[in-house]
């Protein structure tokens, strides 16, 4: 086997056959469900905290209630990653995701079929709540299988750019939900909007998640996932899962949890909590304000194999750390550029956040793929990646509300983003540099460790 140096200087090799369209497979499905997942984030903003939760004097506190059930969300993902990541080690990426996208379709069309707290009570929130809880495990397991699925097709010398796509195809979904979102708002009296017109966003989902399963059903495992079952079972091993991974590589899982804070807080602050910063401070119209997410989410969709393709070339460190280091001065800046009401500059404030996120966030795939073996890795990098939003992405809104009703202030919510990523420097600083890596050479170092711990417990 030819080894790879990690670090070595490379130029992007040609992708084998069939990568295309495994890439296509895993950003369809990315693309559905996080349309669906986001498309929960605009309703608890615009619509929720009004028709799920009781009438209250302040706007906010609404919000708040909302976004605490946008949280349960949140909280399943994790589960979700245990779960998915699990049997996704034992059979394969591919059924999983067939299954994920199925599950956080029926949660979001079922969404948008709930009565409301006037209807039933609390009865609305407590259904709205179960479902988020579906909507948020079957998203646990999606990312980590869509993004293996194409990591594990990937050559060593292009995987950062190849399995950023997957991460391009969220604000593709992000774009999907606020358009929808925003044609209904500008085409729809505010009443009705409020009434029924939010309802058949959600409804929508049932047509592109049949896409998305269809598009899925034509791919396979990658041949690294497939030689290591067949090895595994011929060995009648059992040694995968979550449980394993935290024994052998816990070092990997926290580096990965560092790494995903200052991304993930900074995300949802960017892309949620502005929406409540420029409707209930700034003032700005519901439709203006979707329009001008609707602009920035397709410059992150831009950015993002572009950083990824960055981190092949000079590799995944110093792009992940400039992305939180300029990330952490955003929040800074970009509130008063908000507090101008000028839409290009309040577009461009956004904008500027989301290709910070995106530093970050495009290298995410392959740095994390490269922390674990084939045998676990499914259950590593959703482990590592859905466990930190429990306390980063769930809370940030929450959080960020709070602290702008307390204090009146933006300048908290940018002392919170610049802790985020700070700690997130700190992960960079530990993790390895791993652009070049040979997906095999991983494994074969887990097999001389697992060989040498056999040995020595003999």
């Amino acid at each position: 086997m030819t080894q790879t140096r990690v670090g070595e200087a490379q130029t992007p090799a040609a992708p084998p056959s069939g990568l295309r369209r495994v890439v296509t497979a895993s950003m369809a499905g990315t693309v559905v469900e996080w349309y669906e997942f986001f498309l929960y984030a605009s309703a608890a903003t615009l619509v929720f905290g009004t028709a799920f939760f009781p009438p209250s004097d302040d706007p906010l506190s609404g919000i708040i209630a909302a976004f605490l059930t946008y949280a349960v969300g949140f909280i399943a993902r994790p589960l979700g990653g245990i779960v998915f990541g699990h049997f996704g080690d034992k059979y394969g990426r591919k059924r999983l995701l067939q299954f994920s996208i199925i599950l956080v379709g029926v949660a979001t069309f079922l969404m948008g079929c709930l009565p409301t707290y006037a209807q039933i009570g609390v009865a609305a929130p407590a259904l709205l709540v179960f479902l988020r809880f579906l909507q948020g495990f079957a998203i646990g397991g999606e990312w980590g299988g869509a993004v293996l699925l194409v990591a594990e097709h990937s050559p060593a010398r292009s995987r950062g750019f190849w399995a950023s796509w997957p991460q391009a195809a969220v604000p593709v979904g992000n774009l999907l939900a606020t358009l929808v979102l925003f044609v209904l708002s500008a085409t729809l009296t505010q009443e009705a909007f409020l009434g029924w017109g939010w309802r058949v966003a959600f409804w929508l989902s049932a047509v592109i998640v049949l896409i998305g399963w269809y598009i899925r059903t034509k791919i396979t495992d990658a041949p690294i996932f497939l030689e290591m079952q067949a090895e595994r079972e011929a060995a009648k091993a059992v040694s995968y899962g979550v449980f394993e991974v935290l024994r052998r590589y816990p070092r990997g899982v926290i580096t990965a949890m560092g790494l995903r804070v200052g991304e993930n807080i900074l995300y949802y602050v960017v892309v949620t909590f502005s929406i409540v910063y420029l409707t209930q401070v700034v003032k700005e119209g519901t439709t203006n304000t979707l329009l001008l997410l609707v602009g920035a989410h397709f410059v992150h969709f831009l950015v993002i194999p572009v950083f990824g393709r960055l981190a092949d070339r000079i590799g995944r460190r110093p792009v992940y750390a400039a992305g939180a280091a300029l990330g952490a001065t955003w929040a800074f800046f970009a509130f008063p550029l908000m507090s101008t009401a000028q839409p290009v500059i309040i577009w461009a404030a956004i904008s500027i956040g989301l290709v910070f996120h995106a530093a970050m966030y495009a290298g995410q795939p392959a740095i994390m793929a490269e922390m674990f073996p084939t045998r676990m890795r499914y259950s590593g990098v959703s482990l590592g990646y859905q466990v930190t939003s429990i306390f980063a992405g769930s809370l940030a809104p929450i959080i960020a509300t709070t602290l702008l009703s307390q204090f009146g202030s933006s300048v908290p919510v940018a002392v919170y983003v610049l802790i985020a990523c700070a700690i997130t420097l700190v992960a960079v600083a530990a993790a390895r540099e791993t652009r070049g890596l040979d997906l095999r050479d991983v494994d074969a170092s887990d097999r001389e460790r697992m060989a040498a711990l056999e040995s020595n417990a003999s």
